[in-house]
């Protein structure tokens, strides 16, 4: 009987130790969430627009590349940083200062410090009762409260001191059950870091610097051996691991855009997961079954399996006329010579990633030195039929001669090539953007800790090119992706020490040829226009057949003098069957350090693309009667609006419109959105009926409703004048919206916000208010990304391109351009009168690859003016009524009217719906209120403050 009662006893304790390890586990889970919760609170209040900020000790600014994918795959997003220490630094002027207004703010500071502190040092001390319990010595760390993760109660002791684990659990879904786990290797661009993959019910976690252990439980890779059997693979993972970088992501299945299988190091091991959110994730599966993987990833969600590469891939805008291969596409000129390159890259396994298989774009040009850029001259380009190894004659006898010196020794024939480095390899991105972080650091990792001999450093583009073409014999480099889009590479906007050259010049921005003027806008603008120029577009095909297609290798590779080292193609080394070891890792680092060849995706032969022209009919834009419905000629809306219109959707179907304070919800468009009423609440309806309405009152505690923008099915942003842009969520039963939650208040401004504006497609939204100022939020995290200077008034009306993401922001008479990343590239002021003001705005989408941007303003005096932005003198041309005859302006000398950076918006036309309807002027014009662009931008849809909806179309 004792010993029954001693053996329940003991059942007894460890069943209560194992309930206090458990109950302490949450505890510490709790306070490392409200630690992690703690810190975001820490940044909205200190940010720049943040109600504790200190606007008289502005921060030194850090700017990183954001591993967004806008449309075709183009990373524009920078990231405005700052370091943890420059904002204590900050916070403790604050303290400090006599002129702070806040008394509650200084009585709350230095709580706020000592528990920011004792969080950051991970002081996560527990009181009372569980204090002294945890002084006895019961461990606390080991997760056994969920068994998915630890199924046993017993494990070694150095195993239970693993508390990272805690990072999991707080990402776990709740009533979340792991159904299946794997070892993986989480690449981010050249960082490979060893992590566990866990199948949950609705969730898949992504768990960075853990380990699976043979008993298949998870612990953090302090406290475990690896289970990388790879010695190559576990070096790439461990050499320059930092104890305290596990991590762990959650990722719903329905979030999952596509999964493609790509190759790492030459093997088929690899997963790349793209998101619909614009990011993505590459894993690496070096002793599990990646197609088992993958197969298991499309159990949850089916649709997987049939997708391919398509226009979805590279978020291109998709095109009428019936379904064709992405080549006929490319011959017909429904996509650019940029789009047709990047989904080449995606089919070929090139990935942003994955630095050792990083897209490759080719040189186009060959002119670095002239003042101006002449693209009619054929000299102007480079020979895009052979490759940089054989762009002068000299050099390219050079490479035959070291490809038969190989027969001539009676060498390894298998060996033969003329080219023993690469055209793209990890050194060759992180020196080309080694301006921008992460890239920075990426560098000087590959370089031994610190920068290369300035000399040797991408300081020059000419000179680049002439090394690469000319002068270096190990040098036959092509060029990246951002060469095309993204000027920010080319400035040293982060202040790197980058080191002094032979001759004195210290680096600083990339030094541009003498076309470019100086200005990195100007040379990505005209290396844009030269790649989809004519020339280049009738002989891309041959560069394209050497990258990819069928002169990549064989005899017709030997032929074109394009023949590389027999470890950078995937197919002439099989590294299964080698079983030396050494051996083994000198090839994998060969590839590693070197290149490897895209997979061949064209093994026929290209036919060049067909240039239809441009479509550059601004002129030709003519009203068409058949759209006006005040004079009842056509009936085009199923119901008009009762009012002044705000808020214009052009649909395969036709033209649906709204009156004021009032949207249309996409994407089906058949629900509105509508608020401005005296009691500050909101509703929702059907489009064209008045019944089926929900009310809801939540929107009451935020002040009165003054804009409002709606980027998804689900999500609705309001602000108004209570200054606080809100985010709410919205939900469907039956066909009805039951529920509408705030999902997240966002506080910057300091008077009410006047107008909205978002892009899904680079997943930010911009406020604009009466304190002059426009924010740049992030629409996925819902944070504060930048703010643009202050304008000449209150802002009136905003517009973002979902092309190219860049932003106008009006204010009274004065229009501004900005990029996506917030920097000013021209501005100008459109009065006519000193009444008039611009009301609303938008952009037209012209050709994918004219990457000027096309814009329409509406204003008060009831004209709608159509500009562009060019550089060089202001030529304004008047149209006073369709048809007529432009009169053109004296021409202005740049900055003449309002211009800034030497970049210029041109008026290209005015076009007056009362001049155009009745044929005379009339003394009173109704403002324009509302403006749409049809989605093949060949329609401009005009409303204004009397109901009234206008449309001009491109004539022929």
């Amino acid at each position: 009987f004792v010993s029954c009662m001693e053996h329940y006893r003991r059942i007894g304790q460890e069943l209560y130790a194992s309930l206090y390890k458990n109950h302490i586990q949450m505890l510490q889970c709790g306070y490392s969430k409200a630690a992690k919760d703690w810190m975001i609170l820490e940044e909205q209040l200190f940010y720049r627009r943040g109600p504790w900020r200190d606007a008289s000790r502005s921060l030194q600014p850090r700017w990183i590349l954001d591993c967004y994918e806008g449309p075709l795959r183009m990373r524009r997003r920078i990231q405005h940083v700052n370091t943890r220490a420059a904002m204590m630094r900050m916070k403790n002027e604050c303290m400090s200062s006599k002129d702070y207004n806040f008394k509650f703010f200084t009585s709350l500071l230095p709580v706020f410090l000592q528990m920011n502190n004792a969080l950051s040092q991970g002081e996560l001390m527990l009181n009372g009762a569980e204090r002294e319990m945890d002084k006895k010595g019961l461990d606390c760390n080991q997760l056994t409260f969920f068994p998915a993760l630890h199924e046993s109660f017993h494990s070694e002791d150095f195993l239970e001191l693993c508390v990272e684990r805690q990072i999991i659990l707080q990402e776990f879904a709740e009533s979340e059950k792991v159904t299946f786990k794997c070892s993986v290797t989480v690449v981010q661009g050249h960082t490979a870091l060893e992590g566990v993959l866990l199948f949950g019910k609705e969730h898949f976690y992504i768990c960075e610097c853990f380990v699976l252990s043979p008993l298949e439980e998870v612990y953090c890779t302090r406290h475990c051996l690896s289970s990388i059997s790879d010695p190559f693979i576990f070096n790439l993972c461990h050499k320059d691991h930092a104890v305290g970088d596990q991590m762990c992501s959650r990722y719903s299945y329905n979030d999952i855009k596509e999964i493609h299988l790509m190759r790492f190091l030459l093997q088929e091991i690899a997963l790349e997961i793209f998101f619909k959110n614009g990011y993505s994730r590459f894993l690496v599966f070096h002793d599990c079954d990646r197609n088992k993987i993958f197969k298991r990833f499309c159990s949850f969600q089916p649709a997987l399996k049939s997708k391919g590469i398509t226009e979805e891939s590279l978020n291109i805008r998709k095109h009428p006329g019936g379904e064709k291969t992405m080549l006929q596409k490319w011959q017909k000129r429904e996509i650019s010579n940029f789009d047709y390159l990047m989904y080449l890259n995606t089919l070929a396994g090139r990935s942003y990633n994955d630095y050792m298989q990083y897209p490759v774009f080719p040189w186009v040009l060959a002119d670095y030195h002239s003042e101006t850029l002449n693209l009619m001259n054929p000299h102007t380009f480079r020979d895009l039929s052979k490759p940089m190894g054989a762009q002068t004659v000299e050099r390219k006898h050079k490479f035959i001669q070291r490809f038969s010196e190989v027969e001539k020794s009676d060498g390894d024939l298998s060996a033969q090539c003329h080219y023993c480095t690469h055209y793209s390899s990890a050194i060759i991105v992180a020196s080309y953007l080694v301006r921008m972080e992460p890239f920075t650091q990426t560098f000087c990792a590959l370089q031994g800790g610190s920068f290369d001999v300035a000399d040797r450093m991408f300081h020059s583009v000419k000179s680049t090119w002439e090394s690469a073409s000319r002068d270096n014999m190990s040098d036959v480099r092509e060029l990246i992706p951002e060469f095309f889009y993204l000027p920010e590479f080319l400035t040293n906007a982060n202040h790197f020490e980058l080191g002094c050259m032979q001759d004195g010049t210290v680096l600083g921005d990339v030094q541009l040829p003498p076309w470019a003027d100086g200005d990195p806008h100007k040379f990505i603008f005209l290396h844009r226009q030269a790649l989809e120029s004519d020339y280049v577009s009738a002989h891309l095909h041959r560069w394209i057949d050497l990258i990819f297609g069928h002169k990549q290798h064989g005899s017709a590779a030997v032929e074109a003098v394009n023949t590389y080292h027999p470890y950078f193609y995937g197919d002439k080394v099989d590294l299964n069957n080698i079983k030396d070891p050494l051996i083994k890792s000198t090839i994998l680092g060969f590839i590693s350090n070197f290149g490897q060849i895209p997979k061949q995706t064209v093994p026929f032969l290209h036919s060049s693309g067909i240039l239809p022209p441009f479509m550059s009919s601004l002129k030709n834009l003519k009203l068409s009667p058949v759209t006006i419905k005040a004079l009842n000629m056509f009936s085009v809306l199923s119901d008009y609006p009762k009012g002044a219109i705000g808020h214009i959707v052009h649909t395969e179907k036709g033209i649906l419109a709204v009156e004021k304070n009032k949207i249309l919800i996409p994407p089906l468009w058949s629900k509105t959105f509508c608020w401005g009423f005296e009691d500050f609440t909101c509703c929702f309806g059907n489009y064209g009926s008045e019944k089926n309405v929900t009310t809801f009152e939540c929107m009451a505690d935020w002040g009165k409703c003054l804009c409002a923008v709606c980027p998804s099915a689900t999500t609705i942003i309001t602000s108004g004048t209570s200054s606080v842009v809100c985010v709410w969520e919205f939900y469907l039963v039956k066909d009805k919206v039951k529920c509408l939650n705030l999902r997240q208040a966002l506080y910057g401004h300091t008077q009410a916000v006047t107008c909205l504006a978002a892009s899904v497609s680079y997943s930010i939204f911009v406020s604009g208010s009466d304190d002059r100022t426009c924010i740049i939020w992030d629409l996925n995290q819902l944070t504060y990304i930048n703010q643009l200077p202050a304008h000449e008034e209150s802002l009136c009306s905003v517009a973002i391109n979902n092309s190219t993401g860049d932003i106008i922001s009006c204010a009274g008479s004065y229009l501004y351009l900005w990029t996506v990343n917030g920097q000013l590239l021209a501005s100008i002021n459109s009065a006519s009168s000193p009444t008039c003001h611009i009301v609303c705005c938008c952009f037209a989408d012209v050709m994918d690859w004219d990457t000027r941007s096309i814009i329409i303003t509406g204003s008060t005096d009831g004209v709608v003016r159509v500009g562009r932005w060019e550089r060089g003198k202001v030529v304004l041309i008047h149209y006073q009524a369709a048809g007529l005859t432009p009169q053109r302006d004296a021409t202005e000398e740049p900055g003449s009217r309002g211009n800034k950076c030497g970049k210029h918006l041109v008026l290209c036309r005015e076009l007056n719906p009362s001049l155009a309807l009745t044929g005379k002027p009339s003394k009173m014009s109704a403002a324009v209120t509302a403006l749409a662009v049809s989605r093949n931008s060949s329609k401009l849809l005009v409303g204004d403050d009397w109901g009234r909806i206008c449309c001009w179309s491109v004539d022929g």
